[in-house]
Parts: structure tokens; C-alpha cells; sequence
């Protein structure tokens, strides 16, 4: 990525928005394009400014982040959205995670961990908080029938399954390419390829399901 990490802070606390985009500040890489204090005026912010990384809370007043992080992804599909939030609700982590969300954090994370996180959301990698990884794993497999995944996994071929699950344990494209000895453009033309064949639009997406139907497991951050 060149230039800067461009960041849209959305969060209902003006203190935490200000804490963070003080903590950000001291970082060359990071540029705090705007703040907006509710879901409606991060949709509006996040469409007209284009950011790289949306930080988004879960629960404000009025529009919430569960269905802002929709409609930012909808409307500006090259943003990535992290989700920062104090909710450890598991319905909150799996509707957030599968209307597009980059990843989901926790705002208890240590200072450094949010500025890795939000690096590795720029490149559109999978971030979950560790206290949510159990409960993200729980939740897609209680919800998960396994009448279809036969049918489902005939989608892809031997190849693209092995890459999935690898995207379920939360690796880049240059770990699987290291990983499977092939070429990091090789590597992300199969990716292209699975979000294609299974109608999914992020890595994260992609994970889920990969431990819905059996491929593997998340790793923490």
C-alpha cells in the first residue's frame, strides 16, 4: 500500500474517538481522515471520503454498527471495516463478520495490537479479537447443516480447498504461498477464485465459513 493508512473513526464517545485518534496521531503511517459519533454519519463519512479503514463500534443510537458495517461494505467495497467494540455478544461477532466486516476486536486490546490490527485490516487480512475466537467457532458450527457441505465443497477443487483452509486459520497470501511452495500471485488468483465460486467478498467471510463447514480453525490475533 503506498502513501498512508487513511482511518474513519465511528464511535457514539467522543473521549474514546479522541483516545484513539490521539493514540493513532503518533503514528507517521496513520492519517484520521474524520470521526463520526453515530452508524448514519459513518455511512455518510465513509462514502464520501473513501477510507482505507473504518473503526466501527457495535451498539450506538440510531443506525448500529450491525447494519452500518452493511452498508459501508455495499457502498465502498474497497474500505475495510474492524469492528472495536466492548460487545463479547457472539450473535454480535457472527452478523458483523458475515455482512463484510475485516475483523472484530475487543476495546479492552493493548495499544499495539489495535495498530497492528488496523494495519493488517488495510491489506484486507482477518483480525479476531482471542476471547471472541471460541465463541466465532461455536457459533458458525451451531448454526451450520450438514446436509450441504458435500455439495459445497464440490465447488472447489483440491487446491482451493487446501487454501481455504488455510484463509480459516488466518493466514496471508504470503504465508500460504511460502507454506504450499507457490507463487504469491498464485496464491491470490485462487482466493479471487473461492470468493467467486462461494459468493463471499472477504477474507473473513471466507473463514467462516471454512470453519462452518470443516476446514479448519481461526487463529487468534
Amino acid at each position: 500500500m503506498n502513501g498512508k493508512i487513511r482511518v474513519l473513526i465511528v464511535d457514539d464517545h467522543t473521549l474514546f474517538r479522541s483516545g484513539i485518534k490521539s493514540l493513532l496521531q503518533r503514528h507517521d503511517e496513520f492519517e484520521i481522515v474524520e470521526e463520526a459519533g453515530d452508524g448514519l454519519e459513518g455511512i455518510k463519512r465513509a462514502k464520501s471520503l473513501q477510507p482505507d479503514v473504518v473503526l466501527l463500534d457495535v451498539h450506538m443510537p440510531g443506525i448500529s454498527g450491525r447494519e452500518a458495517v452493511k452498508l459501508i461494505v455495499e457502498e465502498v467495497p474497497s474500505t475495510h471495516v474492524l469492528m472495536l467494540t466492548v460487545s463479547e455478544d457472539a450473535e454480535d461477532l457472527l452478523e458483523t463478520l458475515k455482512a463484510g466486516a475485516t475483523g472484530y476486536l475487543l476495546k479492552n486490546i493493548e495499544t499495539e495490537t489495535l495498530v497492528d490490527a488496523i494495519r493488517r485490516a488495510a491489506r484486507g487480512e482477518s483480525i479476531i479479537s482471542p476471547q471472541m475466537t471460541a465463541k466465532l467457532i461455536q457459533g458458525v458450527r451451531s448454526q451450520s447443516q450438514a446436509a450441504p457441505v458435500a455439495v459445497e465443497k464440490e465447488k472447489l477443487s483440491p487446491r482451493e480447498r487446501e487454501i481455504l483452509g488455510c484463509l480459516a486459520r488466518g493466514e496471508s497470501n504470503k504465508e500460504i504461498a511460502r507454506a504450499l511452495d507457490l507463487a504469491e500471485s498464485t496464491v491470490k488468483i485462487h482466493v479471487q477464485n473461492i470468493f467467486k465460486k462461494l459468493n463471499l467478498s472477504s477474507r473473513v467471510q471466507a473463514a467462516v465459513y471454512a470453519v462452518e463447514h470443516g476446514f479448519g480453525q481461526l487463529e487468534k490475533v
